[in-house]
């Protein structure tokens, strides 16, 4: 009996190691499979090496780069976007805001989930519907084309043969004077566009969603915490080149003309010039999709990580289990009672608002007040100033690095940042071009006089003329021109001019002198105005701002890290960001796209809506939107102020110095024992 019993216990003991060994072996097979490069037939033993924390950093770099220069370039379009489809820069706000609408609604959810997960592989799939935006920002160009205005524009449209055949027509007012109760113009006479653009911004913040949170938590959890701080900076600079890359594109773009196969008649200087917009879109949608596999690629865990975390095993940590939603209220009530958390919320809401504006309407601002074009206007925003932000975030890095400063420091520096803000803000209330200002408020005041009240020039196409003392006019007819001609270099001027002033400076107009005598004339396209010089200043203002701005970030980033409890860290970042999209990042575009349409002067009027604006009152605009702004960030700082007394016993540098030394006696202790263990030994 004995024996036979332990025949059977020998045999149950083999059969349970066996499948002791089998259920290993799985269990083994799933863990390595979480830890390889690659998917289906791409993940061979040659990709593996590429496995490690810092080949993600430079893959997510560089994928988050390319993601910023897909928003970038948006906003560098938005003018020529606004030209092409009639949209008001109310509307044009109203589309921007799309984005942070999705995130306000989809960004917790999206991001809780995803954190159970494959992170890698939900990253790509953020990528692959930011790549949908862009081809849903690409499709109403293939809908609608460049569009009625521009190819009028274009020699193949039939413009100088128009020009040559209206010489021997019998009726020559048919073509600048329209007969009271004419026709409108017939515009696209939809909101397709309009809806499409929304829907992109909408879809573009799901993937956002889906892109930042789980990869960042990935590269935390998958990098040593010693390292975590420097791989979050390389990420960070190389996600700051897109904006520079970004506003590079929009610059080429707009100046090849909106249908590039065609010759226009017009130069990138003259107001109705529109660029090929909708040529970067193409490229960026093959670059994230292409990014997306390279990020998608990358194993669940990191071997490293994997190998940290089974060492580790034994120390307690809180089970997501036990996280609930009254775990999350009380969370909140901790962190509505930080005054020091609520302050610096409050002053970042105001300051971002005030600031709002020049993130998203600067190249705008730059067209309308400094009459540049549109590709230079993106070219300086995207190069210079990046650049002096990018320097900022550096110097700042490095001098809180090496010298170490308190918090209340800190925050005092956040103080200075907002009033150096205010005074910059305050010099661009200052330089003003009194050309600019001159020439749009001139160019309205014959529009209602009696020498054009004969015509009905209110639907006519925004199609610029300059008279002989440098008064740029809506229109011919506006001018009360009666005929149209070429003058001995090919130029079309335009004769008959009855709302022009009897005095002719006929100075710029010595080509067309022999035609003085008939009739007051007025040529094609707007008068130059210089403010190359009130531009430059300005571009010296605007860099010592970003400049500045850019050196505040990463104290207020470790304000907002330090001040509240380690488990309450990716809450307060998560609901202020909520927060700050709410408040901030969703109203403000609206309210200053309404301010400017409230300063407009000339609408490009169709049969079904009021479109885009032409002309703007540069000089009111400049002093409403400056002031206001500067009001806004010189609120903020006196939330700063209490920052800075309710941080006077926080400390933001201990966890990184203790750790070391903790671990060094903790060394040391151990080495102590085991000296007096072996003496016991003996």
């Amino acid at each position: 009996m004995d024996m036979a019993s332990e025949a059977i216990e020998t045999s149950k003991f083999l059969k349970d190691k066996e499948n002791g060994i089998n259920e290993s072996e799985k269990r083994e097979d799933v863990e390595s499979s979480d830890t390889l490069c690659g998917f289906s037939i791409f993940k061979g033993p040659a990709i593996q090496r590429f496995a490690t924390a810092h080949m993600f950093v430079i893959i997510y770099g560089i994928a988050s780069c390319f993601l910023a220069m897909a928003f970038t370039y948006f906003t560098g379009t938005i003018t020529t976007m606004e030209k092409r489809f009639n949209i008001p820069t109310k509307i044009s706000g109203l589309i921007t805001v799309g984005n942070d609408i999705s995130t306000v609604f989809s960004s917790a959810f999206l991001s809780y989930y995803a954190s159970r997960g494959h992170r890698p592989r939900w990253v790509a799939l953020g990528l692959i519907i930011i790549a949908l935006f862009c081809l849903l920002m690409l499709t109403p160009h293939f809908f609608y084309g460049a569009g009625e205005e521009a190819l009028r524009l274009t020699e193949e449209y039939g413009e100088l043969e128009s020009v040559e055949s209206s010489l021997n027509a019998t009726e020559k007012n048919d073509a600048l004077c329209h007969e009271k109760d004419s026709n409108c113009i017939e515009g696209d006479g939809n909101y397709t566009p309009i809806v499409l653009f929304f829907i992109a911004q909408f879809i573009g913040g799901i993937g956002c969603s889906l892109f930042y949170a789980p990869g960042l938590s990935y590269m935390d959890d998958n990098s040593a915490s010693s390292k975590t701080p420097a791989m979050l900076s390389w990420s960070t600079f190389l996600r700051m080149l897109g904006p520079a890359m970004g506003f590079s594109m929009v610059s080429l773009c707009l100046r090849l003309y909106i249908d590039p196969f065609k010759t226009p008649l017009i130069t990138t200087k003259d107001p109705r010039w529109m660029g090929a917009w909708w040529l970067g879109w193409i490229l960026l949608t093959f670059i994230l999709l292409i990014s997306a596999v390279f990020v998608g690629m990358f194993p669940k865990e990191m071997p490293k990580a994997k190998a940290r975390r089974l060492k580790a095993d034994g120390e307690e940590d809180t089970p997501l289990a036990e996280r609930s939603f009254q775990d999350m209220l009380d969370s909140l009530k901790r962190l509505a009672g930080n005054k020091v958390y609520v302050y610096n919320m409050l002053a970042s809401i105001l300051y971002f608002f005030g600031y709002m504006p020049y993130w998203i309407f600067t190249p705008k601002y730059i067209e309308i007040q400094y009459r540049q074009s549109a590709s230079t206007a993106t070219m300086a925003t995207g190069t210079w100033a990046l650049g002096f932000s990018a320097a900022g975030v550096l110097i700042s890095g490095y001098v809180i690095s090496k010298y170490k400063p308190s918090a209340r420091a800190m925050a005092f520096w956040n103080f200075v940042v907002d009033y150096l803000t205010v005074a910059g803000l305050l010099c661009y209330v200052l330089v003003g071009c009194d050309e600019s200002d001159r020439a749009n408020s001139l160019s309205i005041v014959p529009s209602g006089d009696s020498c054009s009240a004969s015509c009905d020039c209110e639907y006519v196409y925004y199609s610029p003329v300059c008279s002989p003392d440098d008064i740029t006019y809506i229109s011919a007819c506006h001018a009360g021109c009666t005929e149209k001609g070429l003058d001995e270099l090919g130029k079309i001027i335009y004769t008959g001019c009855r709302c022009m002033g009897n005095s002719l400076n006929l100075t710029s107009f010595s080509n067309v002198t022999s035609l003085a005598s008939q009739s007051q004339i007025a040529l094609d396209g707007a008068c130059p105005v210089d403010c190359n010089k009130q531009f430059i200043i300005f571009m010296a203002v605007m860099c010592f701002l970003k400049f500045v701005g850019a050196t505040g970030r990463s104290s207020n980033l470790l304000l907002a890290l330090r001040c509240v409890p380690s488990r309450d860290k990716t809450f307060s970042l998560g609901f202020g960001s909520m927060v700050y999209s709410v408040l901030t990042f969703i109203p403000s575009p609206i309210v200053f796209g309404w301010m400017l349409d409230s300063y407009c002067l000339v609408w490009g009027k169709t049969c079904s809506s009021k479109g885009n604006c032409w002309i703007y009152d540069t000089k009111s605009l400049r002093y409403t939107m400056n002031l206001v702004c500067a009001s806004l960030i010189f609120l903020g700082s006196f939330w700063n102020i209490g920052v800075w007394y309710h941080a006077k016993d926080m400390k933001v540098f201990d966890e990184e110095e203790t750790v070391p030394k903790n671990k060094q006696d903790e060394a040391i202790e151990l080495k102590k024992r085991s000296q007096e263990n072996v003496h016991d030994e003996k």
